[in-house]
């Protein structure tokens, strides 16, 4: 079993910023991919920033250039630096990975984070 351990969040005023930060614990053998969903109230949730352990990365439209994820492989961390927030990133955040296991045989799961709020308001 992988646990996803988040840290951050808050209220932010708009142009703000935040870092969240995240640290998956567990039988791993390696992470192939972490990032970032969100879910806003009424809302379906999305993916806002993936990165993989080569560090190809992929944002969301609407947070490009705003914010930045940055992964540590050997540590099996990831941060998320989010600059200039608008109130529409207002959202529960969700760490994500993608996890081969050391007792799974090389077959990947999907693990979550309990979530951390973000609200973005003057």
């Amino acid at each position: 079993q992988v646990q996803l351990v988040e840290s951050g969040g808050g209220l932010v005023q708009p142009g703000g910023s935040l870092r969240l930060s995240c640290a998956a614990a567990g039988n791993i053998a390696s992470i192939t991919e972490m990032g970032w969903y969100r879910q806003a109230p009424g809302m379906q949730r999305e993916l806002v920033t993936q990165i993989t352990s080569s560090g190809t990365t992929y944002y969301l439209d609407s947070v490009k250039g705003r914010f930045t994820i940055a992964r540590d492989n050997a540590k099996n961390t990831v941060e998320l630096q989010m600059s200039s927030l608008k109130p529409e990133d207002t959202a529960v955040y969700y760490c994500h990975a993608v996890v081969d296991t050391t007792t799974s045989w090389g077959l990947e799961s999907d693990y979550w984070g309990q979530g951390t709020q973000v609200t973005v308001s003057s």
